[in-house]
């Protein structure tokens, strides 16, 4: 590997990932300040609340990188979790740099592509696992790890200023089911060579202990499943193979056969077959098939676990599914956790199966039937006993976590912790770890399939009329600015006691409208724009008297 001039430094930016759990977008730097190389880490999505009505994917924002699209070698992709992969369909065009994953990966990540009509110009490279990649000063070796999708990797970046340890998400699991185990010996071997710094996973910083095994929820699920009666439903990540693949060998171990219901169960599943994986099971049902058989033998494996409201489950819960009908003696079992934000849907999408008399079975009553993906504390001990870095750099958490992963690193003897937000770029070397600039670092939406910025027109405007409602007044003038027609005034989302105050009230917003016309002088043809204006100020203050709340008003001037 070549030496370092003088001027060179390796820096770390995370773009996303950082102060959130979702999203994840990091980038390496190598060379002087004036013409950096780099390489994109992950490049992933997450998704909307209540918060932001109407949008459901959350992309990070690369308008930084953007300008500097010529000095991107690659986009390296750990695994094919949406919060990690999510992101490239969308941003790929900004950037338009080789992409490079392991064959699972690399299957999903073509599927998203297909979709996008982007297929023939992403330029993909499949890395075999263990495998390695070159990009210029950047040397990746792929480490085997343990999580809750096929092929999860680290990476062991290479620089002529130090190694990186990136670990993206993993866990150790002396027995994960499907594919290899942690491997232990090559962390250590990178241990003993050295590293610089290791960028790793916070998510569960503030759980004792041991995520757990796949093995376990295998056997649970197993347990579970065979003494229950009636139809079954089994919810739970698509992206959880290993999790599919233990319901589906749950189900045949008590005479069921399964049917997958929700797209992203048919794709993953054909990913995962795809590079050998579930080969060995019954084929699955389809609808017709399912429909006929005795209600004891079938098992539908569905998406929606986290009350997505146009996933399986949700439609099932509605009674609006073409295929599946739940009700009284049929049973949901949850094999997932609550992802923090998704309370209130799952909340509700659970009542609405209760209330179909469906019985639910959740990890907070069945606490084996669900393990977490991320290593908890003392999986971390280990990982940091393994690698041995000089430098900490949490991410993949909120504020709070990555906090918390610096203090216990610190407790561990790591000898520089450094916890960057997004767009604060970290130089790892030369010297000591530092934050020494601070890039633009947003968030972009997709609204209705366009991009829009975060703080965009259209989201401030849903959410003002979302909690404060709309008025809509329209008026008719003539010629010489007389009222001709109107105003007329028309409420939305706005409480009123019964039809007959609601009159009333817009009597009321109507008499204030009409009284700001009067109060307007001058050349009527000049006027109009004065007039709405006058009108809404007028409207908005009444609401405000009537309601305690100044709702969106949309007025209307017409000339005859």
């Amino acid at each position: 590997m070549a030496r370092p001039s003088k001027d060179d430094e390796l820096v770390f930016l995370p773009l996303g990932g950082s102060n959130e759990i979702g999203m994840n977008f990091n980038l390496y730097g190598f060379g002087p300040a004036h013409d950096r190389k780099w390489i994109v880490v992950d490049l992933g999505v997450t998704f909307g609340d209540q918060t932001t009505p109407g949008v459901e994917v959350i992309l990070p924002d690369p308008t930084y990188i953007e300008q500097y699209a010529d000095r991107i070698l690659g986009i390296v992709l750990t695994h094919a979790h949406e919060d990690h992969i999510g992101a490239v369909a969308w941003l790929w065009p900004r950037m338009k740099a080789p992409v490079y994953a392991t064959p699972f990966t690399a299957f999903i990540l073509r599927e998203k592509l297909r979709e996008a009509d982007l297929l023939d110009e992403v330029s993909i490279t499949e890395v075999p696992l263990g495998g390695s990649i070159e990009l210029g000063p950047f040397k990746l070796d792929l480490i085997t790890l343990t999580h809750s999708i096929p092929e999860p990797n680290g990476l062991a970046i290479r620089t002529p200023l130090g190694t990186i340890l990136h670990t993206g998400d993993w866990k150790i699991d002396p027995d994960p089911l499907l594919g290899g185990v942690t491997d232990e010996d090559a962390i250590r071997r990178l241990g003993d060579e050295g590293v610089l710094a290791m960028v790793c996973d916070s998510t569960n910083v503030f759980v004792d202990g041991h995520a757990g095994s796949e093995a376990d929820v295998r056997v649970a699920m197993t347990n579970l499943i065979s003494g229950l009666k009636g139809k079954v439903a089994v919810a739970c990540f698509a992206s959880n193979v290993a999790r599919m693949d233990s319901v589906i060998r749950a189900a045949e171990a008590a005479g069921r056969r399964v049917c997958l219901a929700g797209r992203s169960m048919h794709r993953m599943a054909a990913a995962a077959k795809s590079v050998g994986l579930m080969q060995d099971i019954q084929p699955f049902l389809d609808d017709t098939e399912a429909r006929h058989l005795p209600e004891n033998r079938v098992l539908y494996l569905c998406t929606g676990s986290q009350g997505e409201p146009r996933a399986a489950l949700a439609r099932i819960a509605e009674g609006t599914h073409p295929h599946v009908n739940l009700g009284a003696g049929d049973s949901v079992v949850f094999s997932s956790r609550v992802i923090p934000g998704n309370e209130i849907p799952i909340r509700n999408l659970q009542n609405k199966l209760t209330e179909r008399g469906v019985r639910l079975y959740t990890e907070r009553d069945h606490p084996g039937i669900h393990v977490s993906g991320h290593p908890c504390r003392d999986e971390l001990a280990e990982m940091y006993a393994w690698a041995r870095p000089t430098i900490s750099v949490p991410t993949h958490g909120e504020r709070r976590h990555l906090m918390e992963h610096a203090a216990f690193a610190r407790d561990l003897q790591v000898p520089q912790q450094v916890t960057p937000r997004n767009g604060d770029m970290v130089r790892l070397a030369p010297g000591r770890a530092e934050i020494i600039d601070e890039v633009p670092a947003g968030r972009l939406f997709v609204d209705a399939g366009v991009m829009t910025p975060e703080n965009g027109e259209a989201l401030r405007e849903r959410r003002h009329a979302a909690f404060n409602g709309v008025v809509a007044v329209s008026v008719v003038l003539d010629g010489r600015g007389k009222i001709a027609s109107g105003p007329q005034v028309r409420a939305l989302g706005l409480p009123t006691e019964d039809e007959e105050h609601l009159d009333e009230v817009l009597d009321e917003l109507a008499d204030e409208a009409e009284e700001a016309i009067k109060r307007l002088k001058g050349d009527q043809k000049e006027l109009d724009d004065s007039i709405e204006t006058a009108i809404s100020r007028a409207v908005k203050k009444a609401s405000q008297r009537i309601w305690g709340r100044r709702p969106v008003v949309e007025t209307t001037v017409l000339r005859i």
